[in-house]
């Protein structure tokens, strides 16, 4: 039964690249059943390892003896109560309630909690270092793989999803396109293969590096090196700021750690050619860099708000601001209301308002003060997303005007429909309130606080595979603040459940020898 466990999970976790393919989560394989349809395999197949992992009886007896573990579900299933209680009745200003759904959230708590039942039964699977670090580079070539032939044959989606057109769409060139002397825009160039969102994989593809250097490291071979090339190709191609800056600072961080173990603890001896194959690809990587879409963009960044404040469109907004200005002081009551809504409508472009955020996630249809108040900021703060992602999700709070919700949050669907902040353990806060993000994301980061307090004062722990796997779990849950879109989506989680599952049974090792 045990290898038949080892095996299931094996396999649940190799196929999460393909459960990530962009069409199945949209129409028409998206419509085929009520939910999507990688979801509903993941929960069947953690339903079916869960079945075979408590058939035997020395798991249930285990679990019966870890009190905090029964009292940590007793609360889930305690708070999961309340909060659908409480999500359910909620005053908005639209008339849609944005689209909130009590199946739809019930559905959300349980994919939240596949990943934790992940974490238990890989603790305790006993799986071998061959077959974990056969998942991740099957993992790592699958993800990498895909990004590069795809870019090479320019059949790659892009990275970034467009406001004003969106859908499905192809780069435009590959990465020789990059060293042309009129090369496209970095938006037509930044390429994500075949999967859903960009953002996520970045983050996948970052907490797997540093597992990827600790293979190399270990087996310096010609299929090691191949595949952590890949690797680094795939990174600088998707083109968002976590995989390309994360590519050299992680690789940095990983060489010193190396020498650290090798000439300090002493737990490994230095490979001269590993040092080398790392060395090779880093530079190869380091002279692709400055033409990387993330670079092109960074640059666009840093021009793009200067060539809305020249003084052609500065005399413009005046003139538009005096026609608010008149048009505001004119009109009392519904009048005032309806010129808003019409000159917010004709002017938002002039203003640099996203046209999802006005349009689909909170209308300016039914509160254009709120947008008013926006229009009145600073350009740099208008032009930057999260700080209005942020002041819509307030604002719809403040609407609801309940306590509660800072405890038991607005609800996932409802915070889905809006936008989904792009900054993860906040944007759970939001939807699950502080309790419900603690309990679902905060046992993340205690996982990773209790690894990293055992590998400091126990000298047993401090070996170089552990520190990978450390570096892993940290890279995940920073890149999952810093740029978002990553806790609340399966593949990811699922990933990162499995290697924090295994952190958790080396420490486990560690302790019985």
């Amino acid at each position: 039964m045990n290898n038949k466990i080892k095996v299931s999970l094996y396999w649940i976790i190799l196929i999460q690249p393909f459960l990530d393919i962009y069409w199945l989560y949209y129409p028409p394989l998206s419509e085929i059943l009520p939910f999507a349809l990688p979801t509903i395999i993941r929960i069947l197949g953690v339903i079916v390892i869960l079945g075979m992992f408590f058939s035997q009886k020395h798991n249930w007896q285990r679990l019966g003896k870890q009190l905090w573990i029964v009292a940590y579900i007793i609360i889930l299933i305690f708070y999961s109560v309340l909060h659908i209680w409480h999500v359910k009745d909620f005053n908005s200003v639209d008339p849609t309630n944005y689209g909130y759904s009590t199946l739809g959230e019930i559905f959300y708590l349980i994919r939240m909690v596949l990943p934790l039942i992940t974490i238990y039964i890989t603790c305790y699977a006993e799986l071998t270092e061959e077959i974990f670090y056969s998942v991740i580079k099957w993992i790592i070539g699958l993800f990498s793989g895909t990004i590069v032939i795809t870019n090479l044959f320019t059949i790659s989606l892009m990275s970034y999803e467009s406001v004003l057109d969106p859908g499905l769409h192809f780069i435009k060139g590959n990465i020789f396109t990059w060293f042309t002397n009129n090369p496209l825009n970095y938006y037509f160039l930044a390429s994500k293969g075949l999967f859903y969102k960009a953002n996520t994989l970045s983050a996948i593809m970052l907490m797997l590096l540093p597992l990827m250097l600790y293979i190399v490291v270990k087996e310096p071979n010609w299929k090691n090196s191949g595949l952590y090339l890949t690797q680094s190709l795939a990174m600088l191609e998707l083109g968002t700021k976590v995989a390309t800056i994360g590519l050299f600072i992680t690789t940095a961080v990983f060489l010193i750690i190396y020498l650290l173990h090798s000439f300090i603890f002493k737990d490994i001896k230095l490979n001269k050619k590993a040092i080398l194959i790392l060395t090779i690809i880093t530079l190869f990587s380091s002279l692709i860099f400055p033409h990387a879409p993330s670079i092109q963009r960074a640059n666009y960044d840093s021009t793009s708000t200067p060539l809305h404040i020249t003084s052609k469109t500065k005399k413009k907004s005046k003139q538009l601001n005096e026609v608010l200005s008149d048009g505001l002081k004119q009109n009392r009551g519904e009048k005032r209301r309806n010129f808003l809504i019409k000159f917010i409508k004709h002017n938002a472009a002039a203003y640099a308002l996203n046209q999802r955020f006005i349009e689909k996630s909170y209308s300016y249809k039914y509160d254009p003060d709120f947008w008013l108040k926006i229009m009145k900021m600073p350009i740099q703060q208008r032009m930057n997303y999260r700080i209005i992602e942020r002041k819509m999700l307030n604002q719809v709070v403040k609407n609801n005007n309940n306590r509660l919700d800072n405890w038991l949050g607005i609800s996932y669907i409802r915070e889905n429909n809006i936008f989904i902040l792009e900054r993860d353990f906040l944007a759970q806060k939001y939807s699950l309130g502080w309790i419900g993000m603690l309990l679902f994301t905060g046992i993340y980061l205690l996982i990773i606080l209790y690894s990293a307090s055992k590998w400091l004062l126990n000298k047993a722990y401090r070996k170089l595979q552990n520190t990978a796997l450390l570096m892993s779990t940290s890279l995940l849950t920073i890149s999952a603040f810093y740029a978002g879109n990553v806790l609340d989506f399966l593949t990811a989680t699922f990933i990162f459940a499995f290697i924090l599952g295994y952190l958790l049974s080396k420490m486990r090792q560690e302790k019985r020898s």
